[in-house]
């Protein structure tokens, strides 16, 4: 479904969820964003007419309880509203181990900078009296790492804004700056890659967001491009991708009994006075620095020189943007 056509049919719920009484098509077409036209024009009013019918056919397909009569018995043409009744959803008992399990959910999608739909998830659980311990773990910790560059680059998709921003290949060694106007963010084998088109280069672009090198610029106002009608994010980035060959071979120290994850990854694994020795097979040092920073203090890494070089950086990093944050609450 394309983005215009998901958009109006999302005004045209919130439209007819909005009265108690019913619409008629004419109403709608005057109100939802999407259904402009000009009546007296026939041929306009016919096309309006096989969209109205379509988008009704979609609602109907997509379990939404689309109510048709009128609002009094003089009204000659039927009028269509959403029955709050039927739209809503029943009340959700949770058991506290459920309730435990949101707390955990609102604790990694902070971590992923999208902690405000989670937070209002939790007050609605809230007010409807469930007790609701955000700092349950129920024996487990979510392990997520987002890269710097995730919200701007977002953010920029969203309002179709261009950036600019300094950018590290694999095998490179200075970053080179690159402008691209980002049709989206997606995330494909565990790496998060932002795809859009590279305005110095004029052809489609994919860029993994942990080879950005600082901040990202933005750089054009909003709604300053249009990304292309139906295509697939996830398929350019598997295609740019290519099969992952891990080729290379890590040492990593882990504390006994933890990082169940790493374990069933090792190839090779030996127990020690320091700890447990786990030999991981890897395609890309950044993914793999990435994991073992996630595991805070029960991880240490041993060897290649640029796994340890990677997970420091990455802590720093941390550490910096902690130091930021605590002045700039301090500052307050």
């Amino acid at each position: 479904m394309s983005r215009t056509r998901t958009e109006r049919l999302v005004n045209l719920v919130i439209c007819l969820l909005s009265t108690r009484r019913f619409l008629t098509a004419a109403q709608i077409a005057a109100t939802v964003p999407g259904y402009e036209h000009d009546p007296d024009d026939v041929r306009d009013h016919e096309a309006f007419q096989r969209k109205f019918e379509r988008d009704k056919a979609e609602l109907r397909e997509l379990g939404v309880p689309l109510e048709t009569g009128t609002a009094s018995i003089f009204d000659t043409e039927p009028g269509y509203r959403i029955a709050h009744r039927e739209y809503a959803l029943p009340d959700i008992p949770l058991e506290p181990d459920e309730a435990a399990a949101v707390g955990i959910a609102a604790r990694l999608w902070q971590h992923a900078g999208l902690a405000a739909a989670a937070s209002s998830g939790l007050a609605k659980l809230r007010a409807a009296g469930v007790d609701v311990d955000p700092q349950a773990t129920l024996g487990v910790e979510p392990m997520v790492t987002v890269d710097p560059a995730f919200a701007p680059l977002t953010a920029a998709a969203r309002d179709r804004r261009v950036v600019g921003f300094d950018y590290r290949t694999a095998g490179g060694d200075a970053p080179t700056t690159r402008r691209l106007q980002p049709w989206g963010v997606v995330c494909w084998r565990g790496r998060w890659y932002v795809v859009g088109h590279d305005l110095d280069r004029s052809a489609t672009r994919c860029f993994r967001l942990s080879r950005v090198v600082g901040a990202v610029r933005v750089t054009g106002r909003p709604g300053a491009y249009a990304p292309p009608e139906g295509i697939d994010l996830i398929s350019h980035v598997a295609r740019f991708s290519g099969p992952v060959e891990r080729t290379g071979r890590a040492t990593v120290l882990v504390t006994p009994g933890r990082a169940a994850g790493l374990r069933r990854w090792a190839v090779e694994s030996s127990s020690g006075p320091d700890g447990d020795r786990l030999v991981l097979p890897y395609a890309d040092v950044e993914f793999l620095a990435g994991q073992v920073v996630g595991y805070g203090p029960d991880v240490r890494a041993l060897d290649p020189p640029e796994l340890r070089d990677a997970v420091v950086r990455r802590l720093t990093e941390i550490a910096a943007r902690h130091d930021e944050a605590a002045l700039s609450g301090g500052a307050r």
